[in-house]
């Protein structure tokens, strides 16, 4: 092993001498060379997702030394920029969560930045929210999102409530990669900075305003309260908790049942290892709840509450549905119950990624909306939701949403929020329950109407020190040996996001993009069906979004299933 390794090894186990938790785990490993090659052979990386790895020691770890050098490195930039700077910290239910935003906040306070923190778990969005309600510079979630247990993160917002963009968040890592780990940052007791007022508990008032934002996106109020909806809930063991249960109450729905085995906090998650609304495993103690309470619907938030999964009954069973079907339902439901009512504002702006489904175009479409597509990340949307605020008018901006269950409605927020959208699918149900239909009969007309799309996400994991280079290497060759047909399709267009460019295989136009560098390549099949391949941001994967299209929904089935398996092995070879 190289040498830079095992000394920095030392290094770590020298410096945490008064850790005890630390230093178990360090002894742990000192005679397994792989284990420490692969917690210490790199830093965790800090990007515009901010941080997200394991929990543990070393370099390659989350831990409280890496978040506090990578909040060292937050303040100096802040402090670079700004005669005096606030952040807003918040956290989900995750191990070591509420550890790592204390320490976070004692940072800054050291750094002379006041730290606002939440006294308990609170949303994504709801951070999202301070950080504009409060004035600050930026701000903390401390969540991994739907990752396994094993994980915990840490994004970073900027002034505007959107998390960083990539030029911040490059200047963010150039003042972090300055910071040694033990000997540059500066930390304060939490209790002292919480008398000297450079750490402030965040109060309910802020909680309350929130709330009001969110019930003034109702698109019908009053209609749950005319209109019988039974719902079981689950918030995954996560920050959903209290504040879904709390806007359905507000408007209406108090037949709410909460799967007891994921009502409560525990980021152990032991009923969903994989805390994921997209999936149906973690629907499977509300499936079993359905089965007594027979619901119109069941709703699942992830940990930090800014994604939402459906089950619709079906006969005697209950569907999941996908995020680009909820999404396109919200959108037809907004944009028509609008319309209806006249409050629909001139050029209207609905914004969706480049990922996720063509449908919502052609509603858009329909309804003279103008269908704006960014990057996938909903920082991209935020980002649009900014340009109209600056333009004057903000109320043009309608919806967003995208295909990984992230949904928008209203600009007080500028993240995906999964109270919003929890409380407006219930709404939305509840409005197409008086016209005798469930959501699976809605989305079924708007196919009909629109066409017929199939959406399929394959992921390709490639763990340890070697699965990066693996997964640079498959890009760099779909890149430069571009396939000419994929699932028996020809290839009649290409798109290189890193490279800016796109072109027309049958005219020969080469186009230059105008969205941010990304490494996302895209290939456009004939038929309107395409394939994306992008790496995560945030895990050790490539994501290939499929899109298939078809004359019913079986056509568009049978293709999806064609090309999900050359997807798979494209990603496999």
């Amino acid at each position: 092993m190289d040498q830079a390794i095992l000394d920095k090894y030392a290094v770590w186990c020298e410096q945490t001498k008064n850790d005890p938790d630390m230093q178990a785990e360090l002894t742990a490993m000192a005679s397994d060379e792989n284990e420490i090659y692969e917690r210490f052979y790199s830093e965790l990386s800090f990007g515009t997702g901010g941080l997200r790895g394991v929990i543990g020691a070393g370099s390659g770890r989350m831990n409280v030394y890496t978040v506090c050098r990578a909040t060292q490195g937050l303040a100096d930039y802040l402090n670079a920029r700004y005669d005096t700077a606030a952040v807003a910290i918040s956290y989900d239910s995750r191990l070591k969560s509420t550890d790592f935003a204390r320490a976070a906040a004692q940072t800054l306070a050291a750094n002379g930045i006041r730290a606002y923190i939440f006294p308990q778990l609170e949303p994504t969005p709801v951070l999202s929210f301070a950080v504009r309600e409060l004035h600050c510079q930026a701000g903390i979630m401390v969540t991994a999102s739907h990752n396994p247990a094993k994980y915990n993160g840490y994004k970073c917002y900027g002034p505007d409530g959107c998390q960083m963009t990539d030029a911040d968040a490059d200047a963010v890592t150039d003042c972090i990669r300055k910071v040694d780990i033990f000997r540059d940052v500066k930390t304060v007791p939490f209790d002292e900075a919480i008398v000297d007022g450079s750490i402030v508990e965040i109060g309910n008032d802020l909680l309350d305003r929130y709330m009001d934002k969110v019930l003034e996106q109702q698109i019908c109020p009053g209609l749950c309260q005319d209109v019988p909806l039974k719902v079981v809930y689950t918030p995954l063991n996560g920050t959903g908790n209290l504040p879904v249960r709390e806007v359905l109450h507000r408007i209406g729905v108090h037949q709410v049942a909460v799967v007891p085995e994921q009502e409560l906090p525990d980021g152990n998650f032991p009923t969903a290892p994989y805390p994921n609304p997209e999936i149906r495993q973690a629907f499977e103690c509300a499936l079993k709840l359905a089965q007594t309470e027979q619901p119109d619907l069941l709703l699942a938030t992830d940990p930090d509450c800014d994604r939402v999964g459906i089950a619709v009954k079906d006969g005697n069973d209950y569907t999941l549905m996908s995020g680009n079907e909820v999404g396109c339902l919200l959108l037809d439901y907004i944009l028509s119950r609008k319309t209806e009512a006249g409050t629909l504002p001139e050029n209207p702006v609905v914004v969706k990624t480049i990922v996720t489904t063509g449908l919502a175009a052609r509603i858009a479409e329909k309804y003279g909306c103008e269908m704006r597509e960014c990057l996938t990340g909903f920082k991209y949307i935020g980002e649009q939701i900014g340009l109209l605020e600056a333009e004057g008018h903000p109320e043009r901006y309608i919806f967003g949403f995208e295909e990984s269950y992230g949904y928008l409605a209203g600009s007080y927020v500028r993240d995906k929020d999964g109270v919003v959208a929890a409380m407006l699918i219930c709404e939305m149900a509840a409005y197409y329950r008086q016209a005798g239909k469930n959501l699976l009969q809605v989305y079924a007309e708007l196919c009909e109407e629109h066409g017929y799309f199939r959406h399929i996400l394959v992921n390709a994991e490639f763990e340890g020190a070697a699965g990066m280079q693996v997964m640079a290497g498959l890009m760099e060759k779909l890149r430069t040996d571009r396939p000419t047909e994929i699932g028996g399709l020809k290839v009649v267009g290409f798109a290189d996001y890193r490279e800016s460019y796109s072109e027309d295989y049958a005219t020969g136009k080469r186009e230059t993009l105008t969205l941010p560098v990304s490494n996302v390549l895209s290939f456009t099949l004939q038929g309107g069906a395409g394939v994306i391949f992008r790496p995560s941001g945030t895990e050790p994967k490539i994501k290939a979004y499929i899109t298939a299209t078809g004359v019913s929904a079986a056509d568009a089935e049978s293709l999806a299933e064609t090309l999900r398996a050359e997807a798979q092995a494209i990603l496999t070879a």
